[in-house]
């Protein structure tokens, strides 16, 4: 058991440390490639322009990055969130492959075998993605009329809901009464204010803290009647 929990500490240290260098690394080839681009082509971005396009969008997203690293991190552990933010795609991909995962072996977030399934799901979803999008750029062309095609376009843009939509309800349908309140709340809001589509990442906050303050009353009225 001691060796166990040695190998175990040994392994996340490994994870960190691997996770850290090679976030660095993509940092640096994702901020170096449009400087590398225009030192070739003689065609330098303009910094002033970038700074002005930073401070107009780059704060609201800024903002919106943090909020996601605080709630994905709990669920996807160590070694999954460093895949995870490295390699994208975390709200159509990385989340739901994730915790179907964790819930087809009833593994509970911040435990150890969390991080090993998170770890592993991901990664698996990543190689998948990678085959899938190389299959894609080498069959886009023969495809194009299909892609295309006026019949396929309301499924793809509906996509997303329907994931979403269809993981959702198995949580919803824990506590239907809880889970109604925030999303009625947040449907509403988004039918009279259109433009916060553009920002669901912050609208988590507020959503969130609805209903962990309806759970919290709930709970409090379970235990005054004895219940709990």
């Amino acid at each position: 058991m001691q060796n166990k929990e040695e190998y175990l500490d040994q392994y996340m240290k490994n994870t960190h440390r691997l996770g850290r260098a090679v976030s660095v690394i993509s940092l640096i080839l994702l901020l170096g490639a449009p400087f590398l681009m225009g030192a070739v082509l003689g065609a330098a971005p303009d910094l002033g322009a970038v700074a002005r396009g930073f401070v107009s969008v780059g704060l609201v997203w800024t903002i919106s990055s943090v909020v996601e690293f605080l709630v994905y991190t709990p669920m996807l552990g160590s070694g999954g969130s460093y895949l995870a933010f490295i390699t994208g795609n975390l709200i159509n991909m990385k989340i739901p492959c994730a915790i179907n995962a964790k819930d087809m072996v009833d593994a509970k977030s911040g435990t150890r075998e969390n991080e090993i399934i998170s770890t592993l799901s991901i990664a698996t979803s990543s190689l998948v993605t990678i085959l899938v999008l190389a299959l894609g750029v080498a069959l886009l062309t023969p495809l194009r009329p299909v892609l295309q095609s006026a019949r396929l376009a309301p499924a793809f843009a509906n996509v997303v809901p329907a994931l979403f939509g269809a993981m959702g309800y198995k949580y919803y349908r824990q506590n239907i009464r809880l889970a109604a309140v925030p999303l009625i709340i947040m449907s509403v809001l988004f039918i009279l204010v259109p433009s916060l589509t553009g920002s669901t990442s912050m609208m988590i906050i507020p959503s969130g803290a609805i209903a962990i303050g309806l759970a919290y009353l709930q709970y409090r009225r379970r235990q005054k009647e004895g219940r709990i």
